[in-house]
């Protein structure tokens, strides 16, 4: 686990709580035990993620994130039903959903991502504070298709293991960076096909989604074809999204500024409309 604790307060307190959840979790069910049942009953068959967000007819393809709260912004979403939010997510036009399971900081679950599992067709990405194997074994059971890893909170070491874990299970993982140091360290790691960018700023929760265009204007060179970028956060009109598209970002990630939005079907096609190809 790799965190920087004179600056990153808020993510600090996210994983010190992690560290005895995931303790807690496995003190019911163990890694062994675990493992065990994805054998002798797995889940749903995995879904290509990455496929996915290539072959959407929109550029930038959408992961659209169903998220009741954050600690930036409180509760966003008052009447929350992940099912229904999902469910006009994929009608609307999303090639994969991000769900939240983070409880204490995001009011998230991993019922909501079973729910939603049976719910939906579209690859699934569990968003979660993941700084143990145990975390990515409990997703894929839990109907994941793919998981996040914060380089921000994991060295390399633990970036490449865990890399290898999820693509044994068939999944895919994004790579999460918010710092043109994190990007560097991301790309040296082998195997990497998914990197976002992180509009918000770890340490105190801002958002400048130039960010994305910054990093990659500077490591253009560097970045393989083969690799997608994803941008996240912050994002919430047409001109957002161009923005980031122009500056190298295939995908977008965006939740907020959907889950709140009434009609979010229409939200979502809205957001989408200058985006097909």
């Amino acid at each position: 686990m790799k965190l920087d604790t004179r600056k990153n307060h808020i993510l600090e307190e996210i994983v010190l709580h992690k560290v005895k959840e995931v303790a807690q979790m496995q003190s019911e069910l163990s890694l062994t035990s675990l493992q065990q049942q994805l054998k002798v009953n797995p889940p749903q068959a995995v879904r290509n993620f990455l496929s996915a967000l290539q072959q959407s007819p929109y550029r930038p393809s959408l992961i659209a994130e169903v998220k009741k709260a954050s600690p930036s912004k409180g509760i966003i979403k008052e009447n929350f039903d992940p099912v229904e939010i999902a469910r006009a997510y994929e009608r609307s036009g999303a090639a994969c959903i991000s769900v939240l399971t983070d409880q204490k900081f995001f009011q998230g679950s991993f019922d909501n991502l079973r729910k939603v599992r049976f719910s939906v067709e579209i690859p699934l990405l569990c968003k979660e504070f993941i700084i143990d194997p145990y975390q990515i074994y409990f997703a894929r059971n839990n109907g994941a298709d793919a998981v996040l890893l914060i380089a921000a909170i994991l060295k390399d070491s633990e970036l490449q293991a865990f890399l290898e874990i999820i693509h044994g299970l068939g999944m895919t993982a994004l790579v999460e960076v918010h710092t043109l140091e994190e990007l560097d360290r991301a790309l040296k790691i082998d195997g990497i096909s998914l990197i976002g960018i992180n509009n918000r700023n770890l340490d105190n929760f801002t958002v400048d989604i130039h960010l994305t265009q910054q990093l990659l204007s500077q490591r253009k060179q560097q970045i393989q074809s083969n690799i997608t970028i994803v941008s996240e956060s912050g994002l919430y009109t047409n001109a957002d999204l161009s923005l980031v598209a122009l500056s190298g970002a295939r995908s977008v990630l965006v939740g907020e500024s959907l889950v709140k939005q009434t009609n979010i079907e229409q939200a979502v096609q809205t957001l989408l409309n200058s985006a097909r190809v």
